[in-house]
């Protein structure tokens, strides 16, 4: 007999791989769900713009506030560590700081190397043991946040431009008017009088004028010689660009990443939408305002011109995550209506003044 014929072995017919191939892509889709997910890596803070919030803007710290303010910094610290398991609840910046991440998420769709994103930068004064229930807090939620300044009751705000921060939001007014003076964009951020939903698609940001995007110019005007004079004066100068404000650097940082969705094509599906919501009168004083934001390569989606009528209604149906203006009375009005309501401490209208009470606004905890 002779030996039997070597025959190299048959490869498998294509049915065969095709029947294959789906029973693998099954088991590594298996494994991988089973993984812990991955945070994603923080950006360079020089390429990305950055949000730095505090403690009491982002959770709601009532309770240990009351009993800093009763018992002292000691027994603040032992509630805080025996409490470090129990997450704190959604502060007045919560909803937006979550919007910035759904932005991110889509940004990161579009361009997985790009690091011109929103980076979230936790900055409080606490002390460095209250940081764990912090950390737990954001875990829980599920929040990307990674960067963290806690400076043991020292004031945080001379590390901000080490950080490179775009906007810095407090419930602490008087760090707010710190950054301020330190050229930062800064608000102090309010907790609203009622709960409304926000989308939780697109970010939705509203913006004053006078004394927010733009300088204190016009509204210097108004208080030193009154409406008629103000009126002149604006269409005299309506070509003429105001000088800016102190968000208006925030601004240019929103329009520039609404720019890489307009270069996909997203224009009507951008998840960032921008609002002036302004006191000035269209006819008599609007066109300055527009015209200066032409003139910076800026715009919003949206320019609301009011005349002097109450804010708080268009903004309730607006429902942005932050409404930023100077004046403590829009942001009560703004409150009222549900919105939460940031004042920037800028400007001329900040000057003791009144015969009468400012409406005061309750500060977020």
């Amino acid at each position: 007999m002779e030996p039997a014929e070597l025959r190299e072995p048959r490869k498998p017919g294509r049915g065969a791989q095709t029947a294959a191939a789906p029973c693998w892509e099954e088991t590594k889709t298996f494994y991988e769900n089973l993984a812990p997910k991955k945070k994603p890596k923080s950006p360079k803070p020089q390429n990305a713009v950055t949000i730095a919030v505090s403690s009491r803007a982002l959770f709601r710290m009532d309770e240990e506030q009351r009993i800093y303010a009763e018992q002292g910094v000691e027994e603040y610290v032992r509630y805080q560590l025996e409490h470090e398991n129990e997450p704190f609840s959604p502060g007045p910046a919560f909803p937006f700081v979550k919007a910035l991440e759904a932005v991110n998420r889509r940004l990161r769709e579009l361009y997985p190397d790009s690091e011109d994103i929103f980076d979230i930068v936790l900055v409080t004064n606490n002390h460095a043991q209250v940081g764990v229930r912090l950390i737990n807090s954001i875990n829980h939620y599920d929040l990307c946040i990674e960067r963290f300044c806690m400076t043991g009751g020292n004031s945080p705000i001379c590390y901000l431009k080490a950080y490179h921060t775009n906007l810095y939001l407090s419930a602490d007014a008087e760090k707010v008017r710190e950054a301020i003076d330190e050229g930062i964009a800064a608000a102090t951020i309010f907790s609203p009088s009622r709960d409304v939903a926000v989308s939780q698609s697109q970010l939705r940001v509203a913006f004053d004028g006078d004394a927010v995007l733009f300088s204190d110019e016009s509204e210097r005007i108004v208080k030193a010689h009154g409406l008629d004079r103000f009126f002149e004066h604006e269409k005299a100068h309506e070509n003429k660009p105001l000088a800016q404000g102190p968000l208006k650097g925030f601004l240019e940082a929103l329009g520039r990443l609404q720019k890489k969705f307009y270069s996909k094509g997203l224009r009507l599906e951008c998840p960032i939408r921008t609002y002036l919501v302004t006191a000035r009168s269209a006819a008599s004083s609007g066109a300055r305002a527009l015209k200066t934001l032409r003139s910076w390569g800026l715009e919003t989606d949206e320019a609301l011109f009011l005349a002097g009528a109450p804010k708080g209604p268009l903004l309730e149906k607006i429902r942005p995550h932050i409404f930023f203006d100077d004046q403590m009375f829009h942001v009560a009005g703004a409150q009222e209506m549900g919105t939460v309501a940031a004042h920037v401490p800028y400007g001329v209208a900040q000057a003791p003044q009144q015969t009468a009470p400012m409406k005061q606004a309750p500060a977020a905890q």
